[in-house]
């Protein structure tokens, strides 16, 4: 009986705290997952380091966003997409992509403007 009443009260536990799940920030709706990793699967190793970009004099009205690595699931390996001026937003401020290593995995977080 005791093992039914934790049953019971691990699952009024989860369900309670089900909707608190949804409510994830907004850099992890936009996380990109891919599968379980193994040894050839780009969660293994993550991406390699970023590589050292000179960044552009200033440009009025623009932001510079980093280059960054993305997997291509057609080559299966990693490639380099270069930095880029993209038009300013005022009041927002720009955060580039990155990638974060979450729960064993390499999640790719694409780059985002925030207030």
């Amino acid at each position: 009986m005791l093992s039914r009443r934790r049953f019971l009260g691990s699952l009024l536990t989860a369900v309670a705290a089900a909707p608190l799940a949804s409510l994830a920030l907004p850099q992890d709706a936009q996380a990109q997952q891919w599968q379980i990793p193994n040894r050839r699967s780009p969660n293994f190793n993550g991406p390699p380091a970023p590589r050292h970009e000179a960044r552009p004099p200033a440009r009025p009205g623009y932001v510079w966003v980093p280059g960054y690595w993305m997997w291509s699931s057609r080559s299966r390996r990693y490639v380099w997409v270069s930095g880029r001026w993209e038009r300013n937003r005022p009041g927002f401020r720009h955060v580039g992509p990155q990638w974060v290593h979450r729960g064993g995995e390499w999640v790719f977080i694409p780059g985002r403007w925030v207030r």
